[in-house]
């Protein structure tokens, strides 16, 4: 078995039993790929993947345009890192997905450059949820109006919430904040029929995530090794 379809295969396990052992739903699997070369997103695509995530805006439209076309329009595109708003042009056409979105001023942009003609952009709000200075993502007051901004925006929908907990060294002392993520979750899924995703949980930490009603994990280090420098 090639070493991709290995690690992939091994990911996808540990992501099951954390599910069964927490007597949840799998959550659906993001490859974080930023820094790797379009081959390893090609390899790691041949294995199964579809679901990748980037945090530069141009690093992901080089690596889209490296690849073969029919290949690229296989897969799913999620923008995982802070998005300025002079980037937001590029990244309304480069992904399906944004996760970052913490400010109106960046929906808006989103919205403005999203093309009609294309299915809406699936945006997540990104919560401070630990109120940690100088961190991207909002304040979790905040989510509600937020939210609802977004879902009223053309070209967007409204999918969810994403956060990066404070780390730390023993992942259980991440779990009061993906309680208090997964708390805001269903408040704002109660509100908006569409928000069905709550992205949380990293290569150290996604048991923990899942146990607390993780949809979606977001993992890296444990697909593709370690990443090269920047």
């Amino acid at each position: 078995m090639p070493a991709p379809e290995r690690r992939l295969q091994d990911v996808l396990h540990r992501i099951d039993n954390a599910a069964a052992a927490a007597g949840r739903p799998a959550p659906a699997l993001l490859a974080v790929s930023k820094l790797q070369p379009a081959e390893a997103v090609a390899a790691l695509a041949a294995s199964g993947q579809r679901a990748f995530g980037e945090n530069y805006v141009q690093e992901a439209a080089a690596k889209r345009q490296a690849l073969d076309p029919a290949l690229d329009a296989a897969l799913e595109w999620h923008l995982i890192g802070h998005l300025q708003s002079n980037k937001a042009a590029l990244a309304a056409q480069v992904f399906d997905w944004v996760q970052s979105v913490d400010r109106p001023g960046v929906a808006e942009a989103l919205a403005r450059h999203r093309d009609p003609a294309r299915a809406p952009l699936n945006v997540l709000v990104q919560v401070n949820v630990e109120g940690e200075a100088g961190k991207a993502g909002c304040d979790p007051v905040d989510v509600p109006d937020l939210a609802g901004r977004i879902a009223a925006l053309p070209g967007l929908a409204l999918r969810g919430l994403m956060a990066i907990p404070v780390p730390h060294e023993d992942p259980e002392a991440r779990r009061p904040a993906f309680r208090a993520m997964r708390s805001l979750f269903d408040a704002l899924a109660a509100q908006h029929p569409g928000v069905d995703t709550l992205s949380m949980g990293m290569s150290d930490d996604f048991p923990v995530a899942v146990a607390e009603g993780a949809t979606l994990v977001r993992i890296g280090t444990a697909l593709f090794g370690a990443r090269p420098p920047r």
